[in-house]
């Protein structure tokens, strides 16, 4: 079983796939800001799970809008275990709201959240891989990129980018021998914080200016709940299995993308089409070897 570290692990998500991963035997480093502090009764619970369940996860402090931050949890995580073998990036923030509304600060901020949070704990990471020339980078990312929905334009962009973060990152990585797996939830909309706690354009007087749209936002979520198949049971624990069945198979024999959509939306047609043409073009420029795992 693998030494597992796991951003945003204080709810959603994150909190359910430490748990899985936990009861699959993994030992897992579930991070999460302030857990002595804010988060210190989601911090507790993950402990109570874990003494309930016979499970192994230690809760380690680590903000990813932080450097330092991401640096002081692999630290510790080395120094408590003495390895790390698989990093999952989960933690992300959502906004919600008509894109001129947003200044470019706020776009920023969410896209050094959701995708400079991901650089940051890779390069916290990666030299513990690379020295040991295999691990695995997991990433939650989404079907966003794909489906591009209205009304969540900042959040669109950062997903999107974090998605291109993880590939192009994936080819270099490859021929030190470490994997990639990008994980595309598709909508959920319950069970996660995401809706609950989304943040809101600064800018209202710009805002008001699309006031004719309000009626559309005002039923994002009814909207979404309705793209699923009545009966249909959209509980995020689905993610959190799947990560667990992938971190299940063989080291190198993971698939390089795995979509969890309860929403039939054609992701999967719209990611075999790009990827035959993006591996097309990287083997005619010559660099076929970076699209597959060199083992050290």
């Amino acid at each position: 079983m693998s030494t597992v570290l796991i951003t945003g692990a204080a709810t959603g998500i994150g909190n359910l796939t430490a748990k899985a991963l936990a009861q699959a035997g993994h030992r897992v480093y579930a991070t999460m800001r302030t857990p002595e502090g804010r988060n210190a009764p989601r911090a507790q619970e993950l402990r109570d799970f874990a003494a309930a369940e016979g499970a192994d996860i230690r809760v380690v402090e680590l903000d990813v809008a932080s450097q330092v931050s991401a640096d002081d949890a692999v630290h510790a995580v080395v120094a408590d275990c003495g390895e790390l073998d698989v990093v999952i990036h989960n933690a992300g923030h959502l906004l919600v709201g008509y894109v001129e509304a947003f200044t470019a600060e706020e776009i920023a901020h969410l896209i050094d959240v959701n995708t400079l949070g991901v650089q940051r704990l890779n390069r916290a990471a990666l030299p513990h891989l690379r020295e040991r020339g295999r691990g695995t980078l997991l990433y939650v990312g989404s079907t966003i990129p794909v489906t591009t929905p209205p009304f969540l334009g900042p959040y669109v962009v950062s997903k999107a980018a974090m998605d291109s973060l993880a590939l192009v990152t994936s080819y270099e990585v490859s021929q030190l021998g470490i994997e990639t797996v990008i994980v595309m939830p598709g909508a959920f909309p319950q069970g996660t914080d995401h809706f609950p706690k989304a943040g809101r354009a600064a800018d209202t007087a710009v805002a008001e200016a699309y006031k004719v749209l309000d009626p559309l936002v005002a039923r994002n979520e009814e909207a979404t709940a309705s793209l699923f198949t009545p009966g249909t049971e959209a509980d995020p624990v689905v993610v959190a299995e799947e990560i667990a069945r992938l971190l299940a198979l063989p080291y190198g024999e993971r698939p390089f993308r795995s979509v969890v959509d309860l929403t039939n939306s054609k992701v999967e047609q719209a990611n075999t089409a790009v990827t035959e043409a993006r591996t097309d073009f990287v083997r005619r420029m010559g660099f076929g070897e970076v699209l597959e795992l060199r083992h050290a």
